[in-house]
């Protein structure tokens, strides 16, 4: 069973400063794409920013700019620096690990964390 971790959200002032984690632990065979996700308060859950395992990114235009993507795999952690925030920025950001494990049979699947608050004020 795979274990995902979520850490670095908060409440920051507009033009303020974020980092995000999210860690993964258990059965890991390898990892593959890592985003990370945002949900605001009666809207849809959208994508934020991506990695692949090369280290290939995408950003949503929203965020280019201000938000950048990174990741460690020694430590199957993916981050997500957030500076220039505003208020807008104010969600529950998800990560969503695409990841495969080797026990008895060779699995890939996606998960997510359980989501950390980020609130911007103005």
């Amino acid at each position: 069973q795979v274990q995902l971790e979520e850490s670095g959200g908060g409440l920051v002032q507009a033009g303020g400063s974020l980092r995000l984690s999210c860690a993964a632990s258990g059965s890991i065979f390898s990892i593959n794409a890592m985003a990370w996700y945002r949900q605001a308060p009666g809207k849809q859950r959208e994508l934020v920013a991506a990695i692949t395992s090369g280290g290939s990114t995408n950003t949503a235009d929203s965020v280019t700019g201000r938000f950048t993507i990174s990741r460690d795999n020694a430590k199957n952690t993916v981050y997500l620096q957030m500076n220039s925030l505003k208020p807008e920025d104010t969600a529950v950001y998800f990560c969503n690990v695409n990841y495969c494990t080797k026990t008895t049979t060779f699995t890939c699947r996606g998960s997510w964390g359980q989501g950390t608050q980020v609130t911007v004020s103005s």
